[in-house]
């Protein structure tokens, strides 16, 4: 068990994401991916405080990672963080209403309506850190609560970020 985990949150925190595994289409006549291609993925929840992947899950490589969200195993007051292929606010929502967070990359197309702006420390390289609702209608369908949308300023790559967030 690793102690040097350098942010402090009460539940736990998981990563996930998948990885395409190519395989020869002769032999694995079951994974075809595309005409002459065979594949699987590999979708994994790992948990960052202890670095050991907590839940593993094998599709057809043509089955899209969102997907994945409909069946993971959901703690509350644990952390999901996921990349923007994961972002579907109906099943985004779905992780709120079981009382557990998310933490993704907002897409940038995403329209978002700031309703007031919680104080910052610009020298951590947070840019803003705002409370607000979405604006789209399917959007705001989909996930009618309020969301947290923090950008960042990464000096090392000197990169901005923006994330969203249901931990307001």
């Amino acid at each position: 068990y690793r102690n040097d985990f350098e942010v402090e949150v009460e539940g736990n925190v998981y990563a996930l994401d998948s990885t395409t595994i190519d395989l020869c289409l002769s032999v694995f006549w079951w994974a075809e991916f595309r005409k002459h291609k065979g594949a699987i993925k590999l979708h994994t929840l790992y948990d960052v405080k202890t670095s050991i992947p907590s839940f593993l899950y094998i599709t057809n490589a043509k089955v899209h990672d969102v997907n994945i969200l409909d069946i993971i195993p959901y703690e509350a007051d644990s952390f999901y963080v996921v990349d923007k292929g994961y972002i579907d606010f109906l099943r985004l929502y779905k992780v709120n209403t079981q009382g557990s967070f998310f933490v993704t990359r907002a897409k940038e197309n995403m329209r978002f309506k700031r309703m007031y702006s919680r104080k910052v420390d610009k020298t951590t390289g947070v840019l803003s850190d705002q409370i607000g609702k979405l604006e789209t209608y399917k959007s705001k369908k989909e996930y009618p609560d309020k969301l947290r949308l923090i950008k960042f300023y990464d000096q090392e790559h000197n990169k901005n970020f923006v994330f969203i967030t249901n931990n307001t």
